[in-house]
């Protein structure tokens, strides 16, 4: 009842509160319209209006992208320079540790006398080994030969020298050698020599090789090392290839290090 009593003095006094609210003074009725359309915005409208605008979505965008450029240019060049850098080193290395070693004087399979300087201005591939090797030789000769073959189909790119090195001279003489390269590859070069050529040659690649004991029809197996060598065209050994390499794997790493070559010989 009191609510009721109450009521009506209440609504008379509505349009003073009005008043109160939104003032007819110092703004007349444009500012009265703006009180009403601020009563009838929400306060999350009401703050926007209040607030400055932020950069765009395009805007933003362009930023994150322009500062992404940014950072992977540096990453870019930072690599570059360490790539540079580790090429001047190895170059370096090259120069100290290789010059004048690795050297060998030995026959080849046409009874011709040959030595590292020969084969000045062009990619080696060599591989050490003998004639009477049952099966390791005649497979790594082949995946040799094989990676040969497939560079030399690439135009561009220059010819690569095979050679086969004997480490068993007291079986594998120059017509030994002849008939056995006569069946990879017309290229194939065989060399041999006597028992302190073959020695020296091996010690100047680190070549372990050791004849085993003779049977009855004197015959006897080499233990060896296995691996492929690669030497640049200044005559220096470049790198080294093992049996778990595939021929796709040993001509990806011909191919990049043709195309990093720079000679380091005057």
């Amino acid at each position: 009842m009191l609510l009721l009593a109450l009521a009506p003095r209440a609504w008379l006094r509505l349009p003073q509160l009005k008043r109160l609210v939104c003032p007819r003074t110092l703004g007349g009725d444009s500012l009265r319209m703006r009180c009403q359309l601020l009563s009838r915005q929400g306060p999350a409208e009401t703050g926007k209006q209040g607030q400055p605008q932020g950069p765009g979505l395009r805007t933003r965008l362009l930023i994150t992208a322009l500062f992404g450029a940014g950072l992977g240019g540096a990453w870019l060049a930072a690599r570059a320079k360490k790539e540079q850098w580790r090429q001047q080193r190895r170059t370096e290395a090259l120069r100290q540790a290789a010059v004048g070693q690795g050297d060998f004087s030995l026959l080849d399979h046409r009874g011709q006398a040959r030595c590292k300087a020969d084969f000045r201005g062009q990619w080696v591939l060599m591989y050490f080994g003998f004639t009477h090797c049952p099966d390791i030789c005649p497979d790594e000769l082949e995946k040799l030969v094989q990676v040969v073959q497939q560079l030399e189909a690439e135009p561009g790119l220059p010819l690569v020298q095979p050679i086969f090195i004997t480490v068993d001279p007291e079986r594998d003489s120059v017509e030994a050698m002849a008939r056995y390269v006569q069946d990879f590859h017309p290229r194939l070069l065989g060399l041999t020599g006597s028992a302190e050529q073959i020695a020296q040659a091996s010690h100047n690649y680190r070549v372990y090789y050791s004849a085993g004991p003779k049977d009855e029809d004197q015959d006897y197996i080499v233990d060896h090392s296995i691996a492929i060598y690669l030497l640049n065209p200044d005559g220096l050994f470049t790198d080294y290839y093992g049996r778990a390499r595939s021929v796709e794997q040993i001509a990806d790493s011909v191919r990049h290090h043709m195309a990093t070559f720079r000679s380091v010989l005057p």
